[in-house]
């Protein structure tokens, strides 16, 4: 089990119940945004520990949100999510300011590996 919260940015509410599902059953909370707009503006009430950014949202897609809450010295770690799991979009991912990579559809064992990353575990 982790302890921490987690902005889930993604407009689809399937991937957003999916994604809250498996971050909840390691122990997070989870807040979600349904795009680039609403995630700028959690990040400005609340502290996350990680932003699991969509890369392709309406409004202010997750390259742009990344780029605004870089310039706007958020420095939580960003991991971008994506369906685009082309050469060079890992790369394009990590320019804006993202630090680390996952494509859908979602591996549990890949989220669950990325998360280990950033934060510790929680001991009994």
């Amino acid at each position: 089990m982790y302890n921490g919260k987690v902005l889930v940015a993604e407009d689809n509410p399937s991937n957003q119940k999916l994604i809250a599902i498996l971050l909840q059953r390691m122990g997070l909370e989870v807040i979600l945004a349904d795009d680039g707009i609403e995630a700028v503006a959690q990040c400005g009430e609340h502290a996350f520990d990680i932003i699991l950014m969509d890369m392709q949202m309406p409004n202010m897609n997750g390259y742009d949100t990344t780029r605004q809450l870089r310039s706007q010295g958020v420095r939580t770690p960003i991991i971008a999510v994506t369906a685009n799991a082309m050469t060079g979009d890992e790369k394009k991912c990590i320019d804006v300011g993202c630090d680390g990579y996952l494509s859908k559809p979602i591996d549990r064992n890949k989220l669950e590996d990325l998360v280990s990353r950033y934060l510790a575990i929680q001991v009994g």
